[in-house]
């Protein structure tokens, strides 16, 4: 057959958000280059230019797709404002734990979705409306935020040791704990994989934010 000629396909946003799903799915949100983005769409790195400009444009359009199309946004808010940060939290956390690469971005850069801004914007006003000043609020709303990524990064981090199988090395450690130096541990060192694997977010937020408001 001989080899196709002329433009290349014309490719649309959809497609390099799919194609960049892909990639890092496979193989991780560092594997992800306009190169192997181009390869994937079956296109040139030239052709991507004309919708991102480099990689950090690139992940600022799948931040704004993730959070138009997969982050809950729950109407009807309670009024009492411990409570509404508490349903924020939630729902922030939720959305985010479907996507965790999504929260080492966030994490590691300065990048941000306008469309997740939603979320600071409903907990800061309500630790405003709570009596608070505008730094103190500021204040509640990164304090859910890192209590937030860091649940969901040692989630996702054990959900991994779990699906290679097979003992744990901190299964391991808690199995072999010195009773007489560590006693409360070594007593429930057998369910400690257990007990960790609860979900406890939300009596942990509502902890939390009793301790932040006045």
């Amino acid at each position: 057959m001989p080899a196709r000629t002329g433009r290349p396909p014309k490719i649309s946003k959809a497609d390099i958000v799919a194609a960049a799903h892909r990639v890092i799915e496979e193989d991780g949100v560092d594997a992800l280059t306009m190169r192997r983005l181009a390869r994937e769409v079956g296109s040139t790195a030239m052709a991507l230019y004309h919708h991102v400009r480099d990689k950090e444009g690139l992940l600022l359009l799948l931040l704004d797709d993730y959070a138009h199309r997969e982050m809950p946004r729950p109407e009807n808010l309670p009024e009492e404002p411990a409570e509404r940060i508490v349903a924020v939290a939630k729902a922030m956390r939720d959305g985010l734990a479907g996507c965790p690469w999504i929260v080492d971005v966030l994490r590691s850069d300065d990048l941000l979705s306008v469309g997740g801004l939603w979320y600071p914007e409903k907990i800061v006003a309500a630790a405003a409306k709570a009596g608070l000043p505008t730094d103190a609020a500021v204040e509640v709303y990164r304090a859910v935020w890192h209590y937030t990524l860091g649940e969901i990064s040692s989630r996702a981090a054990a959900a991994h040791r779990r699906d290679r199988g097979g003992d744990t090395y901190r299964e391991r450690v808690f199995a072999e704990l010195d009773a007489t130096e560590f006693p409360a541990l070594a007593e429930i060192g057998p369910h400690w994989e257990t007990l960790t694997a609860q979900d406890t977010y939300e009596r942990g937020v509502r902890a939390l934010v009793a301790g932040l408001l006045p």
